[in-house]
């Protein structure tokens, strides 16, 4: 059975991207294009990994992740940020939300499947 993954951002272009490339390595995808979105996707389904974008609308990734980790279906899911923020204090922020990783956009299509396989298994 094939790992599900959850992208989570506001930039249509981005999910596709994203989806195209893990789609193409075999993984599911299921996309949202906000936080709140995203956390409605991941309670309801489940998934062996999320990306998420840091800056959207309704709910930023940060607090998505807090209220992820808060969901007891989150136990054991990484949770890597896929944004084009690189400040060491906003990085903080995120490992102590519960964040596994980070990776800065524009992403090279390698080094993301890469991390995925990673942290969610082949």
């Amino acid at each position: 059975m094939s790992k599900t993954i959850l992208t989570i951002d506001d930039s249509a272009s981005i999910r596709q991207m994203v989806s195209l490339t893990l789609s193409g390595a075999g993984y599911n995808v299921l996309q949202a294009s906000d936080g709140e979105e995203g956390l409605a996707q991941a309670t309801a389904h489940r998934v062996d990994a999320v990306l998420t974008d840091l800056n959207m609308p309704k709910m930023n990734g940060i607090e998505f992740i807090r209220q992820y980790r808060a969901h007891p279906s989150s136990t054991g899911v990484p949770i890597v940020f896929l944004t084009t923020e690189s400040d060491g204090e906003l990085k903080r922020q995120a490992k102590e939300a519960g964040a596994t990783g980070w990776i800065v956009k524009p992403f090279e299509q390698d080094k993301l499947l890469a991390v995925v396989k990673k942290v969610a298994g082949s």
